[in-house]
């Protein structure tokens, strides 16, 4: 089987609600991503035979082929196809393991694998609750379903809090959790960990000032387990509270995937070897388990054990998923979301895939590790999980 290279992965720096990214369309911010890779590599633009663009909620400005209108707003030409995908939180893990996949085969030589969600924008939930609103339909969950396992609905939360009962996991332990990512994740940014990511975005303060968005904005520096531990509980008698999961957020990202013979066509330089790439699926009620065993089936498949693996990107969803995975499979703490995850950065839900990827192949390198694993719980009870072996 040949081999796939990941020759460039950027990201914007992540917005709040309502914040910095805000203003700008979602076809654009995309298009910035992919503008970046293309400038960084110096790759000709005419020779990306597909973009791969990940995004959950794919209503409003996010519909219509959101992937080919990045595309148009980028310096890409018309002659570039894309396609828009959606496996939940997962969607651009999957672009990548789509991209990594053609070239694999032998079918493809460049493509671009993304995300893109605007959730100011297009809030989360708005396909379904919108078609409600209007009539339109019975929702996502046919009866049927629904009878099968015994359920009124499925719900992240539900299952996130599932998760914590089963592992034992009080407030306080997935309040620490929380406070751990702010202060990874702030001094990751006061060290420039992200400065090599990161793809400047302009923007427009309320006082009119033009700025380059650079910074995530969901850091909380001054965060302290008395903060944290002030927020409401999302439900009365349950264990976990806003400040404890994943924040809304605007962002896109991306890579660029090559083969061997574009390596040497183009004169680019790797930065990662794809190893190995899993996607399962198990129970939709308890739903966020599955990183778990998706972890399991890659390790499995490339011959590697966990101590392998120098660094770790697990989604933080919610503190229950990625305290029940290091509980799970006696993973070393220490290697976890080194530098912080969307508990402070954000969880742009269809980018978060290859936004975590791209701060996964910039850590490995900064730190001389080998090694890379990426996985995330996906609603409907999916994970993907991705190796990868930094160059």
């Amino acid at each position: 089987m040949a081999e796939a290279y990941i020759v460039a992965a950027r990201r914007t720096a992540g917005g709040r609600r309502n914040g910095a990214l805000s203003g700008t369309h979602p076809a654009d911010l995309g298009a910035r991503v992919l503008d970046a890779l293309v400038e960084e590599t110096g790759i000709d633009p005419a020779s990306i035979e597909d973009v791969i663009i990940g995004c959950v909620s794919q209503i409003g400005e996010q519909t219509f082929a959101l992937g080919r209108n990045v595309v148009l707003a980028s310096s890409l030409p018309q002659s570039v196809p894309a396609v828009t995908i959606d496996r939940q939180c997962g969607s651009s893990q999957q672009s990548l393991h789509f991209a990594a996949q053609a070239v694999m085969s032998g079918m493809q030589d460049v493509v671009i694998a993304g995300g893109v969600e605007s959730m100011s924008r297009v809030p989360m939930g708005s396909p379904v609750s919108l078609a409600a609103k209007a009539g339109v339909g019975e929702g996502p969950f046919p009866a049927s379903v629904l009878e099968r396992f015994g359920v009124t609905n499925f719900s992240q939360f539900d299952g996130a809090q599932m998760i914590a009962d089963k592992y034992g996991f009080t407030r306080e332990d997935m309040d620490r959790f929380a406070l751990e990512s702010h202060r990874k994740a702030s001094a990751a940014t006061e060290a420039g960990a992200f400065d090599d990511e990161i793809v400047p975005v302009p923007y427009v303060t309320d006082a009119g000032e033009e700025r380059m968005h650079t910074r995530d904005e969901g850091i909380r520096d001054d965060a302290s387990m008395e903060s944290i531990g002030s927020v409401k509980l999302l439900v009365e008698g349950g264990t976990l509270s806003a400040a404890t999961a994943s924040q809304i957020c605007d962002g896109a990202s991306g890579v660029l995937i090559v083969s061997e013979r574009a390596l040497k066509t183009h004169s680019l330089t790797p930065l990662a070897r794809i190893v190995d790439l899993a996607v399962t699926a198990g129970d939709p009620v308890v739903m966020l388990e599955e990183p778990i065993p998706a972890t399991r089936r890659t390790l499995d498949r490339a011959g590697l054990a966990l101590n392998d693996i120098d660094l770790l990107e697990v989604n933080e969803a919610f503190a229950s998923i990625p305290l029940a995975w290091l509980q799970a499979l006696g993973a070393d703490a220490d290697k976890l979301n080194v530098n912080g995850g969307a508990i402070a950065l954000g969880h742009p839900l269809g980018a978060t895939g290859t936004k975590l990827m791209a701060t996964l192949v910039h850590a490995l390198r900064a730190r001389g590790g080998r090694y890379g694993l990426q996985t995330m719980c996906e609603g409907g009870g999916i994970a993907n999980a991705t190796i990868i072996e930094a160059l």
